[in-house]
């Protein structure tokens, strides 16, 4: 029973981690109909980045907000100078943003090295909790886990409650008509992708401190967002909270129970997604 419920647990905490992730990926990709491959690289470029801010300053809050803010910039540049020149042009997307992958993995790589990195906790997130049946648990893992609910809630709060936000899921319909009103379509899309990026970069420092900063993590987590944002449906920020939901308990129970096929669980959900419901459960009619 209690490793049962330390599952559950551990399988919630790498839900929301998956989650922070993967509701920058779904803004991008799922709502804007921008093939962002570089994701991943912005995950990790964020975590190195946060880790040199802290290194300097001492300070996860800072390390935190520099995760954010750089890939918010990057993210900024990267709709005005690119994805702005090849809408609509998914396969010219796609091919581009392999190569930025690639040239931004060979500079993280030129510049931190093969190292495996980890960020020092500040004082009020390190040690344990205490939980019915669990008994102890991280206390950081339970701080992940409520950030993302904060972030699920500010993200539906602002795509479906604010003025920006209904601009935002007009602009995606209908381009065209949502200009003609005076709408300046192209500075809305660029605030979506800078705050895709930015909570990609955000989520590089959390998830860096939870595990550790280091090579291929960009890839892993490229693909759990793209896990993510299939099965719970693209531009749903209630679906990638199910998606991600779905994948981390999948993946851990596989783990506690299975080792051998942990890995394997998460794709049958994936493909039993594609065959049954291709849409992903909170997206719109195929």
């Amino acid at each position: 029973m209690k490793l049962f419920f330390l599952t559950i647990m551990n399988g919630l905490t790498l839900a929301a981690l998956y989650f922070l992730v993967a509701s920058g990926f779904t803004l991008v990709f799922g709502l804007m109909r921008n093939v962002n491959l570089a994701h991943g690289s912005l995950y990790l470029l964020g975590a190195y980045i946060g880790f040199a801010v802290q290194e300097l300053t001492g300070s996860w809050v800072l390390a935190a907000g520099a995760g954010f803010f750089s890939m918010a910039i990057l993210g900024l540049l990267m709709q005005v100078c690119i994805f702005r020149h090849m809408e609509g042009q998914e396969l010219r997307q796609t091919l581009v943003t392999i190569g930025i992958s690639i040239i931004l993995a060979d500079f993280m790589l030129a510049v931190w090295g093969g190292e495996t990195y980890q960020f020092e906790l500040p004082d009020m997130l390190y040690g344990i909790t205490r939980l019915p049946v669990i008994k102890i648990y991280t206390t950081y893992r339970l701080f992940i886990l409520g950030t993302a609910v904060v972030i699920g809630l500010l993200l539906w709060f602002f795509l479906n409650r604010t003025q920006v936000g209904m601009k935002i899921r007009a602009g995606v319909a209908d381009k065209d008509m949502l200009a003609a009103t005076g709408v300046n379509v192209h500075r809305l899309f660029a605030i979506v992708f800078a705050i895709g990026a930015g909570l990609a970069g955000f989520a590089g420092v959390v998830g860096g401190s939870a595990l550790s900063i280091s090579p291929g993590e960009d890839l892993r987590y490229l693909l759990a967002s793209l896990v993510v944002v299939i099965v719970g449906g693209m531009g749903s920020v209630g679906g990638a909270a199910l998606g991600a939901l779905l994948i981390g308990l999948a993946e851990q129970f596989g783990l506690a129970y299975s080792p051998t096929y942990g890995v394997v669980y998460t794709f049958i959900i994936m493909v039993l997604a594609l065959a049954f419901r291709p849409q992903g459960f909170f997206g719109g009619k195929a």
